[in-house]
């Protein structure tokens, strides 16, 4: 790790095919697609890249490695989670929308729509889904407070849900 640190490209190779298949196995024990924990492997490889900087010589690689790998499979998890959760749509919900639907938006047009949000809407929503940033990044990043923050998220996500059902806006 240290030589490739040191900026050693064959080093990473080295570490790359010394360690994918364990990292791939202990991804696709976990995972229920294969599709998701190839994207969740990369993922982690990239972050390995990006903070190998930060590694510690006294820190065995293979633990930290997996740390990076665990991490970012929870971070998969949370992140694939909260777009399912606002997302799906309550089969109460589909009941009382039939007729909506074939007044519902185009996917397109919603997204063109997204122009509605206002600035911060639009800014708060690119640093929590975009670059994947918590709530508490987000927050100190905007100096403002996690509660104000996920206020934000969520009426943005009210005002989309309400786009993409022909609803217009929803305040």
């Amino acid at each position: 790790m240290q030589a490739y640190i040191n900026g050693n490209t064959e080093a990473f190779q080295t570490l790359y095919q010394r360690h994918k298949g364990r990292v791939l196995g202990y991804l696709n024990s976990r995972m229920a697609s294969q599709d998701e924990a190839e994207d969740v492997f990369q993922e982690a490889f990239a972050k390995l890249h990006r903070y190998r900087f930060k590694y510690e010589n006294e820190i065995p690689f293979l633990p930290w490695l997996f740390t990076i790998v665990k991490n970012t499979l929870i971070d998969h998890i949370r992140k694939r989670d909260t777009r399912n959760k606002y997302l799906q749509t309550n089969p109460e919900q589909v009941e009382n929308t039939s007729d909506e639907i074939e007044t519902s938006l185009p996917i397109a047009e919603a997204i063109s729509e997204l122009s509605s949000l206002g600035t911060k809407q639009r800014q708060v929503l690119e640093l929590r889904f975009n670059e994947d940033l918590s709530f508490a990044d987000i927050a100190a990043r905007l100096d403002t407070s996690q509660t104000n923050v996920r206020k934000i998220v969520s009426r943005a996500i009210q005002k989309l849900r309400g786009l993409m059902l022909g609803g217009g806006d929803i305040e």
